[in-house]
């Protein structure tokens, strides 16, 4: 594996699976063969370049722009294994044209969360580390992330989240157990929403 300069521009291995198609483990292998140029940050994570991945998505027929422009993009941020097991088997399992992401902390969220661009973000509030407190405040102060719908799942009551300061604004509160049908009807109605607005600037 070359080892490069880290540029900005940048993903995880999982997230440049998911860009082209293909399982992590072809991935690896394909760094190993420096057919994508990657590094390793000091605490053993592989970084690859983003430009690597454009050209080998030219290189081989994998960009299908117009398909992906019809996803909505989800970010799913939770620590907790099996919540996370939930929305992964949910996601599987509904007939809605969405593009999930399911990470563990919000510190690898805020890594790629540039190259993801999701038009959702599902997040838990209270995890170690970088909390969804956190999460939420940086990515809300970000103009880059203005029109990205946030939710944030939470077994802490109200007065719990007002102590810690309180939730950004538009910030949508819902409490855990997950309501799987919650969420599969929240996110029919974004797609809707999404298509009336695009037959209205069509017009």
């Amino acid at each position: 594996m070359t080892q490069i300069a880290p540029p900005e521009d940048y993903c995880g291995t999982f997230q440049a699976a998911k860009m082209l198609g293909l399982s992590v483990g072809t991935i690896q292998a394909l760094v190993e063969k420096d057919e994508l140029h990657a590094w390793r940050t000091k605490g053993g994570h592989r970084r690859i370049s983003m430009d690597s991945i454009r050209a080998y998505q030219l290189q081989h027929g994998r960009v299908a722009a117009t398909e992906e422009a019809r996803l909505l993009r989800v970010l799913v941020v939770e620590d907790d294994a099996v919540t996370l097991e939930v929305f992964r088997s949910a996601f599987a399992s509904w007939d809605l044209p969405v593009e999930v992401s399911l990470m563990s902390s919000a510190l690898e969220a805020l890594i790629n969360i540039h190259t993801l661009k999701p038009d959702l973000l599902i997040t838990d509030l209270n995890m170690p580390g970088v909390n969804g407190f956190e999460l939420l405040r940086t990515l809300r102060s970000n103009p880059s992330f203005s029109t990205m719908v946030m939710v944030a799942i939470t077994g802490l009551s109200p007065a719990e989240v007002a102590e810690q300061g309180g939730l950004p604004q538009y910030t949508v509160a819902t409490q855990k157990p997950v309501d799987i049908r919650w969420f599969q009807g929240f996110m029919a109605a974004l797609l809707a929403l999404r298509h009336v607005g695009k037959a209205e600037s069509s017009d």
